[in-house]
């Protein structure tokens, strides 16, 4: 089974989390066109032992927060509500970096209202602004830590040189970078955080690609195990690292079910070797 792993030394999560970013409108922007089915998703995913899931002020923008909280408030003592904050939103499909501390400082005090929550659990730099200066951006992340508003600090889309330098300000728990079985273009970053025990949180983990293919490596092993390339692809990147955090997410009740059920697919040595080759 995929077991658990602990964020900051203090937060227990299961090793499955959920993704709630498709939880919105088109182009991530506006309320779902169901969202009856968006609660349902968010619930389905608690009761089916999810118990951390991430999103951020950019979804929707506000929209995903507001679902959750209207989903899932009163929170379970064991369910982590990870956020980001850093992307202003445009338009659908626009995300502009913006770092200024005042604004990640009303990013943050707005999740607090729309979450319902005095802290938010972990906060993550959603992407480093590059017109300001990273030890800024971190900084007032720190400040909010201090004041007891966020609890942990992780990071999104970063190379290990920013993980070290946002580390020399304040602690880092978390990186979350875009990594799966068909992409492994922050292996770099991976391995960096295995060293120094930081939680990796690799988004979009599912992908396959061209390495779903009829006839493949993956085609084949999926039929072996009786699992579908998606499950396979999360149960790899499960038994990639100890500190790796799939957050596969999805709109879908049976998409929910089957990405869940990729938890109890254990790869043997040799299978998790012939995908790794794949890339």
């Amino acid at each position: 089974m995929a077991g658990t792993t602990t964020i900051g030394g203090d937060l227990t999560v299961n090793r499955l989390g959920f993704g709630a970013m498709r939880l919105t409108g088109q182009g991530i922007w506006g309320h779902p066109a169901d969202r009856d089915n968006a609660v349902a998703v968010l619930r389905r995913a608690v009761e089916l032992g999810t118990t951390f899931i991430d999103t951020a002020d950019s979804y929707g923008p506000h929209v995903n927060e507001e679902l959750i909280k209207r989903a899932l408030h009163p929170y379970a003592d064991d369910l982590v509500i990870a956020t980001k904050g850093g992307l202003l939103r445009t338009g659908p499909d626009q995300w502009v970096p913006l770092g200024r501390p005042a604004y990640l400082r009303q990013a943050v005090e707005t999740s607090l209202v729309r979450l319902g929550v005095e802290r938010i659990d972990l906060y993550q730099l959603h992407r480093v602004d590059p017109e300001v200066p990273l030890e800024d951006q971190v900084g007032v992340l720190g400040e909010l830590r201090d004041e007891g508003k966020i609890r942990h600090i992780g990071l999104s889309e970063v190379g290990v040189d920013q993980v070290r330098a946002a580390r020399a300000v304040v602690p880092v728990v978390s990186v979350q970078n875009l990594y799966n079985l068909a992409n492994r273009g922050h292996e770099d970053v991976l391995e960096h955080c295995e060293a120094n025990g930081i939680a990796f949180i690799p988004w979009f983990p599912v992908a396959t690609g061209d390495l779903a293919r009829p006839g493949g490596v993956l085609d084949a092993a999926a039929a072996e195990y009786g699992a579908t390339p998606a499950q396979l692809a999360l149960a790899w990147l499960l038994r990639r690292s100890p500190v790796v955090l799939p957050i596969p997410g999805t709109s879908s009740l049976a998409h929910l079910e089957e990405n869940t059920a990729a938890a109890g697919v254990e790869l043997a040595p040799e299978a998790f070797e012939k995908l790794s080759a794949l890339a």
